[in-house]
């Protein structure tokens, strides 16, 4: 026997076993170690690919987010200018009531003005007629006030006056 020509049955039963160990590890161990490395490869590449998955996805939100925001830009704009629109209406609208009151005010008041003029110039007029017959009575030393002539003679210089106030606004 030698290393040339090997027993027959330690050759058998060398066979055996090495085909018994080789069943064992195709059966057990080969599908566990396949099993480790395909979910090594899965964890280094599936990793890559859901890491490019979740870049795309943030991506789409980032994108989705700045749509949003130019949209809510745009109708902040739009809300701006609708409240200036609406201040400028505003002010416009207070402003023609605020220039019909002051009219309406004025007029009011030169009614009231031309009113008290009539009414102070009617008075002046009774005060100076009184006053011009008393003033006339103790220059001839008799009543005059009481003469029916006396208001007539102070009715016609009133009306000269008026009538020389007349041409002169009219003039001016």
């Amino acid at each position: 026997m030698g290393p040339l020509k090997p027993d027959l049955a330690q050759v058998v039963v060398g066979l055996v076993c090495f085909f018994l160990i080789f069943g064992v590890l195709g059966a057990v161990l080969l599908p566990r170690i396949e099993k480790l490395l395909g979910e090594r490869r899965d964890a280094t590449e599936g990793g890559a690919e859901r890491a490019e998955e979740a870049r795309a996805q943030a991506q789409r939100v980032y994108e989705e987010f700045q749509a949003e925001l130019v949209a809510a830009r745009h109708e902040a704009a739009l809300i701006r200018q609708t409240a200036t629109e609406e201040g400028a209406a505003l002010i416009a609208q207070l402003r023609a009531e605020g220039q019909e009151l002051r009219d309406r005010m004025l007029a009011e008041a030169q009614v009231q003005l031309a009113t008290d003029r009539v009414l102070a110039e009617a008075e002046l007029r009774e005060d100076v007629i009184r006053l011009a017959g008393e003033l006339a009575g103790r220059v001839i030393g008799e009543p005059v006030a009481e003469l029916p002539r006396t208001r007539a003679i102070a009715e016609e210089f009133f009306a000269a006056q008026d009538a020389k106030d007349a041409r002169a606004g009219t003039r001016a």
